[in-house]
């Protein structure tokens, strides 16, 4: 008589759940750093394209623009020729337009100006005023803070060489663009003066403004602080803690509220 043997099948070992990252939370984190690249990308784009932060250090476009004005410069407003004159909206240089530009004597060097005369333009200034093909121009922009007259930098360009930072490679090139008492600009430059007349460094000293020069236009002064009154004052606790306050305290009262978010023209 045979005994039919019963099977045991063995339970096997119950394992411990493998934790798993929850697909949304993937896609959360792919969309983050999408994000987080596309900010940079355009960032990137709009500071080597579009806009850039620039300084006035000086006084030569008073009372336009003063020093410590914080401007955000409009790069893709001119446009040069080719297919980008047709997908972004530039327009050409006219006259009265202020531009930011590197200094053609040192491209390191940003300078802002005002346009006073483009290419074919014949331009002359008569005791401070700027005549372009014999009209008289509306500087009421301009400021003249020198009572004494200046024969070169009044009178220009019938003064001679009398200006003392007039370099004698500009002088030269001046003489073969002469008639009748006028310069005449030749094309693919502007002719750029400031509007603090009696104390601007501009195209009278140095010449003109190449195209190629060109970054932009000012769009809009979005900080501007009166270094003359952010000086700390003297004779104070020194603590560190009391010069912080005076520092805040002076930087707070120096900003000009007035100036913010103010559109040169």
């Amino acid at each position: 008589m045979s005994e039919v043997g019963t099977q045991v099948h063995a339970t096997p070992v119950e394992q411990q759940p493998v934790l798993a990252t929850p697909p949304h939370r993937d896609r959360s984190m792919l969309l983050s750093l999408q994000s987080l690249v596309g900010t940079i990308v355009i960032a990137i784009f709009v500071i080597t394209f579009a806009v850039q932060a620039f300084q006035i250090p000086s006084e030569s476009m008073e009372s336009t623009l003063l020093i410590g004005d914080y401007l955000l410069v409009d790069k893709a407003h001119y446009g040069h020729s080719g297919i980008w004159n047709r997908l972004m909206p530039y327009r050409p240089i006219q006259r009265q337009d202020i531009i930011v530009f590197r200094y053609p004597v040192n491209p390191k060097q940003h300078f802002v100006k005002r346009v006073v005369a483009i290419p074919g333009d014949h331009i002359r200034l008569i005791n401070k005023h700027v005549y372009v093909n014999g009209v008289r121009q509306d500087d009421a922009y301009a400021t003249f803070n020198w009572s004494w007259r200046d024969r070169f930098r009044d009178n220009f360009p019938d003064g001679g060489v009398y200006g003392e930072r007039i370099s004698a490679k500009w002088y030269s090139q001046m003489q073969k663009l002469m008639e009748d008492g006028e310069l005449i600009v030749p094309e693919g430059c502007y002719f750029a003066l400031g509007d603090n007349r009696d104390d601007s460094y501009d195209s009278r000293y140095w010449g003109f403004v190449p195209a190629e020069n060109v970054v932009g236009r000012p769009l809009v002064i979005y900080w501007s602080m009166d270094r003359a009154n952010a000086a700390v004052a003297h004779g104070l606790p020194s603590d560190k803690l009391s010069n912080l306050t005076l520092n805040v305290t002076e930087m707070f009262n120096s900003l000009r509220w007035h100036r913010m978010l103010h559109i040169p023209q």
